[in-house]
């Protein structure tokens, strides 16, 4: 599928940025939390201006607060606190294009500061983890080279080999997260907010994806131009190349090929629950009672 008709992937403008920050003598910032923050701004709802998103208090929150915890894993080697000076420089970017006024540049670099510094303690919390992030920790953890995929595949098969108790040990050696809890900590209902997450945060970006095609589309109609073939007819293809896109930046921010080996061949590694394991997990922990219905007689209360 043509990719230019598609405009699924985002086109963030890293190199631009960086150059931008070390003519103008700014404290530079790694180029891989920098990218994901551009990414996933441009995924969202940031309006662009010359190929940049445009920042908002809202949108500072959304992005630092809520999102990137899902998406991202940083090497061992970045500072998570990385992500909210990505967000600062991004912000001093737009000052510098006359689309903020001083005041609240400074307002929004004081929200970046301190929602950046929640982010670090969000990427340390166990219930706030997702497959590929977890297993990216573990691959790390355990001194895999992440580059051969062989060797990926090589890990998840011995960690698959291993009865559930062991690899909740497994887990619990991870230093990266707060776990005061130990192997006690990794419930089941963990685990399971883990898979839900996972799917969640995938379909997120999936319909992210679909928005700037769907934009696109917009475009070339009020030019009077065709529709394109992508977009056209050819619906599961289009689905599919979604899914793809979705899929590679997931590992992007984490182990490239990680999440497709996840959903795929090791998916007995990384359950998504679905509506009725959700719902028996609830009925299982007492959290909810459904009526027997078996006793129901089908008549309401007070008839």
């Amino acid at each position: 599928m043509d990719d230019e008709n598609l405009r699924l992937a985002p086109r963030p403008h890293t190199a631009e940025l960086l150059r931008w920050a070390a003519e103008q003598g700014l404290d530079p910032v790694p180029e891989g939390p920098l990218n994901a923050v551009l990414a996933l701004l441009e995924l969202g709802d940031a309006r662009m201006y010359d190929g940049f998103p445009e920042l908002t208090s809202a949108l500072v929150q959304e992005l630092l607060y809520e999102r990137i915890h899902l998406y991202v894993q940083p090497a061992p080697d970045e500072d998570p606190l990385a992500y909210g000076a990505a967000v600062r420089l991004l912000i001093d970017h737009q000052r510098a294009a006359r689309r903020l006024n001083a005041k609240r540049q400074q307002r929004l670099h004081e929200e970046a500061e301190w929602q950046g510094e929640l982010l670090a303690g969000l990427l340390r919390q166990p219930h706030l983890l997702t497959w590929p992030r977890l297993y990216t920790l573990l691959l790390r953890a355990a001194g895999v080279d992440t580059a051969d995929e062989n060797a990926v595949r090589a890990w998840l098969d011995w960690f698959r080999a291993l009865d559930p108790h062991d690899r909740i040990a497994v887990l619990a050696e991870l230093t990266e997260l707060e776990q005061p809890e130990g192997v006690d900590g990794w419930t089941e209902g963990v685990l399971l907010s883990i898979g839900m997450a996972t799917d969640g945060a995938r379909l997120l970006v999936e319909d992210h994806l679909k928005q700037r095609s769907y934009r696109n589309l917009a475009d070339l109609t009020a030019l009077g131009l065709p529709m394109p073939a992508e977009l056209a007819g050819d619906l599961p293809e289009f689905e599919a190349a979604v899914q793809a896109e979705a899929v590679r930046l997931l590992g992007q921010w984490t182990v490239p090929g990680l999440p497709e080996l996840l959903l795929t061949e090791y998916q007995d590694l990384a359950p998504e629950p679905g509506a009725a394991e959700v719902d028996q997990y609830i009925v299982k922990r007492g959290l909810v009672e459904l009526p027997d219905i078996g006793q129901w007689d089908g008549t309401a209360d007070g008839e």
